[in-house]
């Protein structure tokens, strides 16, 4: 017997089917042509609807009538397939610019479902038209359908640049498409544009190509993502929903474009059950038939702009659409640029005109030539009708018109035709007349042929009736450049009091954890410390601060205030060295809180053993882990305190026994972040320095020793030395006051805030004391 199979390796067999297979998808399913903008099952439907005679003023027919006129004629693939796609094609908030026009339920934007195809009836859009005009006039190619009984067009004239009015998308074998809709005004002046001038610049397109519209509204947060999409064919645009606020209430008016409004609503819900948005105390749909609208009522005291941005970062009321312009040129998937779409349109657009031309012009020869014939008979009607009479029958009277009296075989069949009525002088007339017309139109038409200028004109003036008829405006606004959400939106601003202990624990608090008290008040318990601690450094700022932290060992370290752990009125907070990357025996001597990193400020840096050094606050502006060299120390000494510093302010340098020194800042130069410093005051046996503080004209210095006694002085009773000296007396020593601890200064309407070493806070005016 006879073998009925040729044995193949299997990788062999795998290799060409799934690369036919691969093609097969790419050229006649998933991606659109760049001429017409659809792909072949789009393009399938609009065909048999328009061969069917359901245009846009003629009645509505059952969508499953046109599925099975698609499938039984064009498309041999699944009914659900074609209807989904005949859906997608009548749904306002699929397609900037629908091209069938349905009636029944053919689904939401909440993600519901089209009625089955027994149930809903469609027609054509009258736009629709602009793509299908001119199609029986031979201007584009044709094809055998699937079983060869009938033709297919290749591609639609189609007047209109669909493919950038509606985009596309689509998923093929190793590459996919994105093309997002625009709004068909701006994109009539683009291709208007490149049709007076081919060389133009991509920033005069852009001048009338802006950005994407989408059917579905919202916000462009800028538009540089798609200008690169334009100039390279990808690109992304980030889309936002429209918004506003009412009383205690986000109203969302636009979502991006294929976003599911259940799945959003749903999503939201399920933030504020998990404690994601824990601001949210209602949430209800309020769309109708005047528009959507999702209403989100908010618990009081929350801050609207805050729950948007959380809205924003964890919802899809904020996407991103990734944009490819990949599309098939004579038959190959290609990404092009904005340029290039709009070049093969206009080349399209140019070859139907010229095919519809020299199709009105052979069709107005044909005429002429008959009203030549029928002119001709009409001079020499007596004989003709004779020779009829006499002829036995028509093949006769045919062969003896074109024999005796030379007409042609198409105007002896004209003449056989013609009715008597015609040979009234005033149909004559008509007939006369309408030859003169048709001659004419000929040499209009052969004018068009013989000039491009011509033709690139006809297309500007069907775009401008085009742009006249279905031109809008945008629906899509555009707004400023926006990054990704960073932490940082998502927390409100407010001023904290933030804690550091002398064994290294730091901890953020609420402002209005404190009451202002009286001079002489109890106080509240500000921080719970173990035995032997005590604050060091204690100061208000606002929670998205960044934090400069400065080692005992001459480093600096950064942190955002918000970042700190947040702590109770009873909680010691958390261990520093837990928070940076400290080295061994490093602990923080001083945290200054910057609002920002100005070119005219510096740091001032002062160590226990005197020694002062000023460097640039821009020098600190870039965070990194590890932390940085500050200033360069002796291995015996350390860092005490460090300051802001601006032009002409002045300082002072307070010492344990009792001493200051007030200089001005300028007698320290600038020095790099490495840099050891200069002498900023002489120090006698077994004294230190406690503390370096700023100040200006009208500040007082307060002064507070071991035994809790305090004074202020005012800064005019310091004389003002060069630095490197001794200083003045600030406060005696004895053994009724103790030791200086810490001096720092302050104004009248100033709050102090005071804590023991046993954690007992007081909080009192500057004024009081």
């Amino acid at each position: 017997m006879a073998q009925d199979y040729i044995p193949r390796l299997i990788e062999d067999e795998m290799k060409e089917s799934y690369v036919d297979y691969a093609m097969s998808v790419i050229t006649s399913r998933a991606l659109p042509d760049v001429r017409d903008g659809l792909k072949p099952v789009h393009r399938r439907i609009l065909y048999a609807l328009h061969k069917m005679g359901m245009f846009h003023n003629k009645a509505y027919k059952k969508s499953a009538r046109v599925v099975g006129e698609v499938l039984g004629k064009y498309h041999p693939h699944g009914d659900s397939a074609v209807y989904d796609s005949l859906v997608r094609m009548a749904q306002d908030f699929s397609l900037r610019y629908p091209l069938v026009d349905g009636q029944g339920n053919f689904g939401s934007v909440d993600g519901d479902r089209a009625a089955a195809m027994r149930y809903t009836e469609n027609r054509l859009k009258k736009i629709s038209s602009e793509l299908l005009k001119d199609i029986e006039k031979e201007t584009v190619n044709y094809r055998p359908n699937f079983d060869d009984s009938l033709k297919e067009p290749t591609v639609l004239p189609s007047a209109i640049p669909n493919l950038l009015i509606n985009g596309s998308t689509g998923i093929a074998v190793g590459m996919a498409t994105n093309i997002p809709p625009h709004n068909l005004s701006e994109v009539c002046d683009g291709v208007m544009a490149y049709i007076k001038n081919n060389d133009i610049g991509f920033n005069e397109l852009f001048e009338h190509i802006k950005a994407p519209d989408f059917p579905t509204g919202g916000i462009i947060c800028g538009t540089s993502g798609a200008k690169m999409a334009y100039r390279t064919g990808r690109g992304k645009v980030i889309v936002k929903a429209k918004t506003s606020f009412e009383d205690r209430k986000i109203i969302v008016h636009e979502i991006p474009y294929m976003v599911n409004k259940s799945t959003l609503l749903e999503n939201i819900a399920n933030l504020v059950k998990n404690g994601t948005i824990p601001f949210i105390s209602d949430l209800r749909d309020e769309s109708d038939r005047t528009g959507m609208r999702i209403s989100i009522e908010l618990k009081k005291n929350s801050d609207p702009d805050l729950v948007l941005n959380l809205l924003l970062k964890h919802t899809s009321l904020k996407n991103t659409f990734g944009i490819i312009f990949l599309s098939l040129h004579k038959g190959k998937p290609t990404v092009m640029n904005l340029k290039e779409m709009i070049k093969h349109f206009v080349n399209h657009r140019r070859e139907v005109i010229i095919r519809r031309t020299k199709f009105d012009l052979n069709k107005s020869k044909e005429r002429a030539h008959i009203l030549n014939g029928l002119k001709k008979a009409l001079d020499l009607i007596d004989p003709l009708v004779q020779l009829i009479k006499k002829a036995e029958n028509v093949t006769v009277a045919r062969e003896g018109l074109i024999k005796t009296y030379e007409f042609s075989e198409k105007q002896a069949t004209a003449i056989l035709e013609m009715k008597l009525q015609k040979l009234t002088s005033l149909e004559t007339e008509k007939l006369m007349k309408e030859r003169e017309e048709l001659l004419v139109l000929i040499e209009k038409l052969k004018s068009i042929l013989e000039s491009s200028a011509k033709v690139d004109g006809i297309i500007v003036d069907e775009l401008e009736n085009i742009k006249k008829l279905y031109g809008d405006d945008r629906r899509t606004s555009l707004g400023e450049e926006e990054g990704a959400i960073e932490y940082e939106d998502l927390i409100k601003e407010e001023k904290v009091v933030v804690n550091v202990t002398n064994s290294g624990y730091i901890k953020q608090m609420p402002l209005e954890v404190y009451k202002v008290q009286k001079r002489g008040g109890k106080g509240v318990k500000g921080t719970g410390l173990k035995d032997e601690d005590f604050v060091n450094d204690i100061f208000v700022t606002s929670n998205l601060n960044q934090l400069l932290f400065f080692s005992n060992k001459g480093k600096v370290y950064w942190l955002k205030a918000y970042q700190l752990p947040i702590g109770s009125r009873y909680s010691k907070g958390k261990a520093i060295v837990n928070l940076l990357r400290l080295d061994k025996d490093e602990v923080i001597n001083a945290v200054l809180p910057i609002q920002e990193f100005k070119d005219d400020q510096g740091v001032m840096i002062c160590t226990k053993k005197g020694v002062v050094k000023k460097t640039s606050l821009t020098e600190f502006s870039k965070p990194r882990k590890g932390g940085i060299k500050a200033i360069g120390l002796k291995d015996d000494d350390d860092v005490v305190s460090v300051k802001l510093s601006g032009e002409g302010e002045q300082f002072i340098i307070a010492t344990h026994s009792g001493n200051a020194v007030k200089f001005r800042e300028n007698d320290v130069r600038n020095m790099g972040r490495t840099a050891y410093g200069v002498r900023g005051v002489m120090l006698g046996a077994e004294d230190y320095v406690v503390g370096m503080s700023r100040c200006s004209e009208g500040d007082c210095i307060f002064t507070i020793t071991e035994n809790g006694y305090g004074k202020r002085t005012n800064l005019e009773d310091y004389r003002l030395i060069k630095r490197g000296g001794k200083g003045v007396r600030n406060i005696i020593a004895s053994p009724r006051n103790g030791k200086v601890v810490s001096t720092i200064v302050v104004e009248d309407s100033d709050e102090l805030i005071l804590m023991s070493e046993k954690g007992v806070v007081i909080r009192m005016r500057a004024g009081d004391i």
